[in-house]
């Protein structure tokens, strides 16, 4: 995913970017980066890969020699940033947040225009943030730039962009990343997650809307671009990205997941009868806290994460080693655990493999039955606007493996949506093989319906792509 954030101030402002930055390193575990203009009108960055250690202990020291009245960060899960450019529009450092799925058509369309060049980053793969900024240098002013940016990209950017005048901050076009203004005394900041500037002082002042682009200076900000009217923000964000103390669109990640919980206790009430909820820690925890308060089974912790020496997830692109850590990181609880039925709240179902492990790992203690209530609906389709999944193939899902196992190699779009409808025979023909696959005693995923109206607003201001394929 990653995120960003950014302050104009009247006096030096490093620390509070060093710590807005770092209140978002729960939205990445690759690279953290930094940048200042300082006081001699110089642009200054430091960038870190942050997957071995947290991202403050990687800049503490930088920070002694940042100094500067503006900045901007990152935390990225993919490419280095922000990057420092010296174009026709004048000197700038930018960063950005999203994916561009068209990158490798805009990327020959702009060379074979024979305007610019592009340097590949190790692996092959041209940094994404580097191909935003040849698409903003196609233009005579940056506001111009974004404004073509987003017109050309498919897929979604939200961008901040320091020049020696202040931050120009860009919300994606459809708004499916958050970016949020705040302000005060003689500063403001601009930040992906509100609650990241809550501790430094900061209080809420406005939260942009779809395509809406801002200028952002320590003396307030100006709206360049008003907002567009079609709104189509990530619900994942509240499912599962977003910290407990975030609040998107006015709706807080904290009570959003304890209504999810409420729904799926509704839908369960009088058909299984488990002695205890627990939540796979840490993204589950608050969805069970909704579904015990709501059905009145105790809430409790059957396994604890280890945080000591994992504090948060420092996880490996290799899949079978980020089960192993996945899996050590839990420390059961045997004397919650043995003889009782257990109700297991995890926000989604991915590939399974960890589900599954963290079941069997139930079983082992001597739990007599576990039964699995996902968060969210089956995931049926790769994310295409922000990549929250790490699947490299749709065949990586569960669901996609196992309406192969039923309907072979090619299977069509109306087939598909019938495997996504939970009325269907065919989605509960899935959901048993599911459930028999990964050892759960019952299974039941939350409905889309039910997710939606746990967030709270408009359902058509919300993506639903990953789960039910609509755009």
């Amino acid at each position: 995913m990653g995120g960003v954030f950014g302050v104009a101030s009247k006096q030096d402002c490093s620390l509070d970017l060093f710590f807005g930055v770092d209140y978002h390193s729960h939205l990445g575990t690759r690279r953290g980066g930094l940048a200042v203009l300082n006081n001699d009108g110089i642009f200054e960055r430091s960038i870190h890969n942050i997957q071995n250690s947290p991202f403050r202990t990687k800049f503490e020291r930088d920070i002694e020699e940042l100094h500067g009245t503006l900045g901007i960060g990152c935390i990225s899960d993919y490419e280095p940033q922000p990057l420092l450019v010296h174009s026709h529009l004048g000197s700038y450092a930018i960063t950005t947040v999203g994916i561009v799925t068209n990158k490798d058509e805009l990327i020959k369309e702009i060379i074979e225009s024979g305007s610019t060049h592009f340097l590949e980053m190790s692996g092959g793969e041209i940094n994404q943030t580097e191909l935003i900024i040849a698409l903003i240098n196609h233009k005579n002013s940056i506001l111009e730039g974004i404004k073509f940016v987003q017109e050309k990209i498919k897929g979604s950017i939200t961008m901040l962009i320091m020049t020696k005048d202040g931050i120009f901050a860009a919300r994606d076009r459809l708004g499916r990343t958050p970016l949020q203004i705040g302000k005060k005394d003689n500063a403001y900041c601009v930040s992906f997650e509100n609650f990241a500037y809550v501790n430094l002082g900061y209080s809420d002042c406005h939260e942009l809307g779809p395509a809406e682009i801002d200028f952002i200076t320590a003396d307030g900000y100006e709206i360049l671009q008003q907002p567009g009217k079609e709104m189509k923000i990530c619900t994942f964000l509240w499912i599962y990205y977003g910290y407990p103390t975030a609040s998107y669109e006015g709706v807080n990640v904290e009570a959003m997941r304890y209504n999810c919980g409420k729904y799926l206790a509704m839908r369960d009430q009088d058909t299984i009868h488990p002695d205890a909820i627990a939540g796979v820690p840490d993204s589950g925890t608050a969805h069970a806290v909704g579904y015990a308060n709501t059905s009145g089974i105790p809430f409790t912790r059957p396994f604890i994460k280890y945080t000591p020496t994992w504090p948060r997830s420092f996880m490996p692109t290799n899949q079978e080693q980020r089960n192993l850590i996945a899996h050590m990181k839990l420390i059961p609880v045997q004397t919650l655990i043995k003889g009782k039925k257990i109700l297991l709240i995890d926000d989604s179902i991915v590939r399974g493999t960890q589900l599954r492990e963290t079941t069997d790992f139930l079983y082992q203690s001597g739990a007599e039955e576990v039964h699995v209530r996902p968060a969210c609906p089956p995931i049926m389709f790769g994310c295409k606007y922000l990549n929250f999944s790490r699947s490299k193939s749709e065949m990586d899902l569960i669901t996609r493996r196992v309406i192969k196992q039923f309907e072979g190699e090619n299977v069509s779009e109306e087939t598909l949506k019938k495997y996504c409808n939970p009325d269907s025979p065919e989605y509960a023909k899935m959901l048993e093989e599911i459930r028999k696959q990964l050892h759960f005693t019952t299974l039941r995923y939350h409905r889309l319906d039910d997710m939606l109206d746990s967030v709270g607003i408009d359902h058509c201001k919300l993506c639903t792509y990953c789960w039910n394929g609509e755009e």
